[in-house]
């Protein structure tokens, strides 16, 4: 905070201070005019209603008054009063560091046990994963859903089934959550006319066993080449750059005909952030554990 608006800071808090001060003090001593009866003229009613005179109840000017001091106090021993830090010299910066400090102390004291136990092993053990969806849900729920189960709008993966866009296994899944993932499709609304971009996502719909055109499936069948580079020409997709499988009934942003039309007139570009700075290695082999487990239950 610069010096001006600091001094600015301190003459309104001062001034509001004094005022309330000056209307406490005086609120006790002023006097006020009565008539003989104890009211002061005012009434409601045609007479019914008076207005009396009663001074202060002793409780609210103990309590008035000791707010009053406390308020004071504070601003002396906390930040608050433009630029002065308190004399406490506390910050609340420095009370998170020590929090942040101490709740990772007590993590590194929680995981220690795990360390050296396997991403497989960690899926079984119940301790490990109670604490792995934990952390899971306080850091991965808001893209990929409470129960792992994704988000189309969002085009993050269900991490619940045995399906995968880089795999299933305890290595991928640690890859993508230390290093993130950055998944592109290219758009390609230059390479195709309207009616071969209609013909093409009937050809795709139709290797998932969906409802399609079959006369635009066939002559979609041809234009599909351009995909197969990265779909492969079966369109059973390619784990290694990403590439989903489009031969079966998962799908990352929705299996309509105009959600795939989308995809390809506009492309996609799914990102996973890297957790590796922000977790470390040992909360996310947890999270890796409990994703494991999920994606690896029994039928």
């Amino acid at each position: 905070m610069s010096p001006f608006w600091s001094a600015w800071v301190m003459v309104l808090i001062c001034l509001n201070l004094g005022i309330t001060l000056f209307l406490f003090i005086w609120g006790l001593r002023v006097s006020i005019p009565v008539q003989p009866d104890g009211t002061t003229g005012h009434v409601w009613a045609h007479g019914v209603l008076r207005e009396s005179v009663r001074r202060l109840p002793l409780w609210w000017v103990a309590l008035s008054a000791a707010v009053f001091v406390i308020g004071v106090a504070y601003l002396a021993l906390y930040p608050g009063f433009g630029g002065f830090k308190g004399l406490l010299g506390w910050t609340s910066h420095d009370e998170l560091s020590a929090n942040t400090q101490a709740n990772e102390a007590r993590l590194a004291v929680t995981t220690q046990p795990f360390a050296s136990k396997t991403i497989e092993e960690l899926a079984s053990d119940p301790v490990a994963t109670e604490i792995g969806q934990r952390l899971f849900i306080d850091n991965c729920a808001a893209c990929h859903g409470r129960e792992a189960h994704g988000n189309h709008r969002l085009g993050a993966p269900n991490l619940a089934d045995d399906d995968s866009l880089y795999g299933s296994d305890a290595a991928s899944i640690m890859t993508s959550i230390l290093d993130g993932r950055h998944g592109t499709m290219p758009p390609l609304a230059g390479s195709f006319d309207q009616q071969g971009l209609d013909d093409v996502a009937n050809y795709v719909l139709s290797l998932s066993g969906a409802s399609h055109s079959p006369t635009r499936a066939a002559a979609g069948k041809s234009l599909f080449t351009l995909c197969a580079a990265c779909h492969g020409a079966d369109g059973k997709g390619n784990r290694a750059i990403g590439a989903p499988n489009l031969t079966d009934t998962t799908w990352l942003y929705g299996n309509d005909i105009e959600s795939i039309k989308a995809a390809i007139r506009y492309g996609r570009a799914g990102v996973m952030p890297a957790w590796r700075a922000r977790l470390g290695e040992p909360e996310s082999r947890l999270i890796g554990a409990w994703v494991y487990a999920q994606s690896h239950r029994e039928p």
